[in-house]
């Protein structure tokens, strides 16, 4: 179980102000460029201000306003026709710059690192690419858990309050950052094992 299995009940609530969206013009790619562009300015901005640390609770407010954005991208693009093949390119390249970009300004508040963080970085890329290769290699695109880029959410949202709310992270928090690396090369994992599994069964040829 996973956050992303909760995206349904999300995209209800959301259908309303879509469809209004919809009604004034606004495009599926729209919304798309408007939630990488604003998570850059919001990480952007929460690096500059990284010392004060209550800054760090804008993040979980702009996870929240960003699940919603990419949930309304993704009703435009299905429900009201707007699918295309740069949408597709730019879901996956906004999704992908977003989360570094949020991620990134954690690097700067103690017990974390530029390391630790980088490699959160680097694994999170790594796990939407075996997501994403899935329609390449004859299975769907794979959002196996334990940890997607829904739950990668909800963990730095809610590390974000706590940063915000606290005057110091006890030093045993810097094992957060480890164990979220290993939850995400177990997903990284279950994606590819995922993937190839559906392509034997449609048949496709596995190397």
């Amino acid at each position: 179980m996973t956050v992303y299995a909760l995206k349904p009940r999300f995209q209800n609530l959301l259908r309303p102000s879509t469809a209004a969206l919809w009604r004034l013009g606004v495009t599926a790619n729209q919304v798309t460029v408007a939630a990488a562009v604003g998570s850059i300015a919001i990480a952007g901005a929460t690096a500059w201000r990284a010392e004060t640390r209550t800054v760090f609770l804008i993040v979980p407010l702009w996870m929240l306003a960003r699940m919603a954005l990419n949930a309304i991208d993704g009703i435009l693009a299905r429900e009201f026709r707007q699918k295309s093949v740069l949408g597709g390119y730019l879901n996956e390249i906004g999704d992908v710059v977003s989360d570094a970009a949020l991620y990134a300004p954690f690097a700067l508040v103690p017990p974390f690192g530029a390391a630790s963080v980088g490699f959160i970085i680097a694994a999170s890329i790594t796990s939407e690419l075996a997501g994403a290769l899935g329609p390449m290699m004859g299975a769907s695109r794979r959002y196996d858990g334990p940890m997607g880029k829904s739950d990668r959410a909800a963990v730095f949202g809610a590390l974000g309050i706590w940063i915000g709310l606290s005057a110091r992270s006890p030093d045993w928090l810097a094992w957060a950052m480890p164990l979220l690396a290993v939850l995400i090369v177990i997903t990284v994992v279950n994606r590819v094992r995922g993937g190839v599994s559906e392509a034997q069964r449609s048949g496709v040829a596995a190397c």
